[in-house]
C-alpha cells in the first residue's frame, strides 16, 4: 500500500488536494485518508476557510463532518450549507476512537485538565468524570493535543485521535475512552459542482433545505409529497432564521429526483415552502447497510 499523501503545501496542485477542518492529526484529517487517500488533506483553521478554500478552487473538494452518533449535529455546518456555494457529493462514515494524550512524563494521576473539541469532551464525560479532571473546551482535537506538546505540562492531557499522538509525540495513557463504542461520525464530501450519480446503479440520497410558508399546517402540508408518493425520509432537523421569525428545515430522503416519485415529491414541497434549495445528491455510504 502506498504511503498516503503528505499535508498540502503552496506547491500542491489544487486538484489534488482536499480541505478539512482541524490541525494535522484532527479525526478529520483521518476521514480524508479513509476516504480520499489519493488527495493531500489541507489543514484549515474553521469550516468557513475550508468551505472557502473549495469554493476558490484552492481544493478540489472538501471533507466536512455532519453529525456524530453520541453527540449529534455539528451544528455550525447547517448554517454554512445554505449560502455556502457548494454541493453534497458523497458521504463517509468514520468510527471515532479517543484517546487520552499526555506529556512522556505524564502520569493518570498528574493529570488535572484535559483539553479538546467539545464535541469530544461530551463523547468521553464518563472518564473525565471517573478520573475527577477539568474538561477545557478548545477549537478542535488536534490542536489540543499540539498545545499540551508544546506545553509539556504533566497536569495537562488532550482527547484525540492516535494519528494526533503520533504527529506530537505524546503518550496514550488512556486508549479508546469514548463513551460509547459504535461512536460514529459521519462526513459530507463537498464541490463546487453537482455530481449527481445514476440512480440506476445503487441507492442514492438527497439533502435539501427549506422554509415553510407562515400558513397553518405548512410543515404538514410540505412534507405530505413525501408520504404519499412513498419517499422515505431520513433525517429532519429544523432551525430557526430572520430573528426566530422563520422556521428552516434540513431533510435528507432516500431517492434521486429522477425518480418519479421523488420528483412529484419535491414538486408539492416547492408549492407548500420557500427558499427551497437542493444540496446535493449522491451515493449511500455502505455503511447504511452494515448499521
Amino acid at each position: 500500500m502506498s504511503p498516503a499523501p503528505a499535508i498540502a503545501s503552496a506547491d500542491t496542485d489544487p486538484t489534488t488536494i482536499v480541505a478539512f477542518q482541524g490541525a494535522p492529526g484532527a479525526y478529520s484529517h483521518l476521514a480524508c485518508r479513509e476516504a480520499l487517500p489519493d488527495l493531500a488533506p489541507l489543514p484549515c483553521a474553521t469550516f468557513e476557510d475550508a468551505f472557502a478554500a473549495v469554493r476558490e478552487g484552492r481544493a478540489v473538494c472538501g471533507l466536512i463532518p455532519i453529525e456524530n452518533s453520541t453527540a449529534g449535529r455539528v451544528a455550525d455546518i447547517h448554517q454554512l450549507l445554505p449560502d455556502g456555494g457548494l454541493y453534497i457529493t458523497a458521504e463517509h462514515f468514520l468510527r471515532v476512537r479517543h484517546q487520552l494524550l499526555a506529556p512522556k512524563s505524564a502520569t493518570a494521576k498528574s493529570v488535572k485538565r484535559v483539553y479538546s473539541h467539545v464535541q469530544a469532551l461530551s463523547q468521553c464525560r464518563r472518564v473525565i468524570r471517573d478520573m475527577g479532571i477539568e474538561p477545557v473546551v478548545s477549537t478542535d482535537t488536534a490542536g489540543s493535543a499540539k498545545e499540551v506538546a508544546e506545553r509539556n505540562d504533566p497536569a495537562e492531557a488532550a482527547i484525540a485521535s492516535t494519528l494526533a499522538g503520533e504527529l506530537y509525540g505524546l503518550q496514550i495513557l488512556r486508549a479508546d475512552i469514548e463513551d460509547m463504542t459504535s461512536n460514529t461520525t459521519r462526513f459530507i464530501k463537498l464541490e463546487r459542482q453537482r455530481r449527481d450519480p445514476d440512480p440506476i446503479q445503487g441507492k442514492c440520497l438527497t439533502s435539501l433545505m427549506f422554509r415553510v410558508r407562515s400558513v397553518p399546517a405548512a410543515l404538514y402540508k410540505a412534507l405530505g409529497g413525501f408520504a404519499t408518493c412513498g419517499v422515505n425520509v431520513v433525517k429532519l432537523e429544523s432551525y430557526m432564521a430572520d430573528g426566530f421569525r422563520v422556521a428552516e428545515f434540513y431533510v435528507e430522503i432516500e431517492g434521486h429526483p429522477a425518480d418519479s416519485n421523488v420528483d412529484l415529491a419535491l414538486q408539492e414541497l416547492a408549492y407548500f415552502s420557500r427558499q427551497l434549495k437542493l444540496l446535493g445528491v449522491y451515493r449511500a455510504h455502505p455503511f447504511r447497510q452494515e448499521s
